[in-house]
């Protein structure tokens, strides 16, 4: 069977609220992995913990949903955390990081590679990373969100140009109107993803929470889609179940592989819609729940 890679960090959230601890994985690329599984296809995580209790953890979390995790993916002296605390309802973070994932090996008919957020803008993994995602072109499509914290990546106009780097490597980039909005110090998100299809992706999208979603490929098409309406119980892992969703929308398609790269920037309007749609929904279901939960097929109409 066809199998995804997914490359990223994997961490530990832990909450404070008034004294009041809590811990449960996460991280972008960690959840667009958990996301793609649950919608039934195989998934490989290269990823970077320790082994200690918090490893274990986030072993067990993606091994519960039969993520596998690269054999490079051990070898952290410790696994990263981000501490949120909450004063008033605002959060203040601290993140403990290290990305210094050494490889990746590619799996076996491997049809697409998915990276983003920290392990793109973090040394020394990102130049590895950097390194896999060109190699993996050759027989991969390549599928990017950039995901920014702000608080860890500095300077925007750095950022830009290290996260243009994936972009020009990139067949799908995903990006939010926030990311846009920081990276471009103000520009409007629309006219920013425009620019950067002139770097080479096939299928740009902007999402924009409840005002909907642009998408634009490499032949001319742009379609946008209204926000679908949900009870907001939190936006956690919001983005990147869209991104998981987007991704098995175009497997369906028969759209993923190098060999279909030309097709995929030829995407039909309708196709392309009917993904959007979709993934739309699929962001609105984990929405509706606490954490980064994303449906599984069973759960879909």
């Amino acid at each position: 069977m066809s199998t995804a890679l997914v490359i990223g960090e994997s961490l530990i959230d832990v909450v404070n609220d008034a004294g009041r601890v809590s811990e449960h994985p996460g991280g972008s690329p960690m959840n667009v992995a958990v996301g793609l599984a649950r919608l039934g296809r195989e998934v490989e995580l290269a990823t970077w913990i320790g082994p200690d209790s918090h490893g274990q953890s986030i072993e067990a979390h993606v091994g519960a949903d039969n993520v596998r995790l690269s054999r490079s993916s051990r070898g952290a002296d410790r696994t990263s955390t981000a501490t949120a605390t909450l004063t008033g309802g605002q959060a203040s973070y601290d993140f403990d990081l290290e990305w210094a994932l050494p490889s990746v090996q590619m799996p076996d008919d491997c049809v697409v590679v998915h990276t983003g957020s920290l392990a793109c803008g973090i040394a020394p993994g990102r130049q590895v990373v950097a390194e896999t995602v060109a190699t993996a072109r050759g027989s991969a499509t390549i599928t990017f969100d950039p995901n920014c914290r702000p608080s860890l990546l500095g300077d925007p106009s750095t950022a830009r140009h290290d996260v243009e780097q994936f972009v020009r490597l990139a067949d799908v980039v995903k990006a939010s109107d926030e990311d846009l909005a920081w990276l471009g110090e103000g520009s409007d998100p629309v006219e920013m993803l425009t620019e950067w299809m002139g770097l080479g992706p096939k299928i740009g999208i902007l999402t924009m929470g409840e005002h909907g979603v642009v998408a634009m490929t490499a032949s001319g098409v742009e379609i946008r889609i209204p926000g679908e309406r949900a009870d907001v119980v939190d936006t956690v892992g919001a983005g990147d179940s869209f991104m998981s969703a987007t991704i098995d929308g175009l497997w369906t398609a028969g759209l993923l592989g190098a060999e279909h790269r030309v097709d995929l920037g030829r995407i039909e309007a309708r196709i392309l819609r009917q993904v959007m749609q979709r993934a739309a929904h699929i962001a609105a279901i984990t929405v509706s729940r606490a954490g980064a939960n994303p449906p599984r097929s069973s759960e879909l109409v």
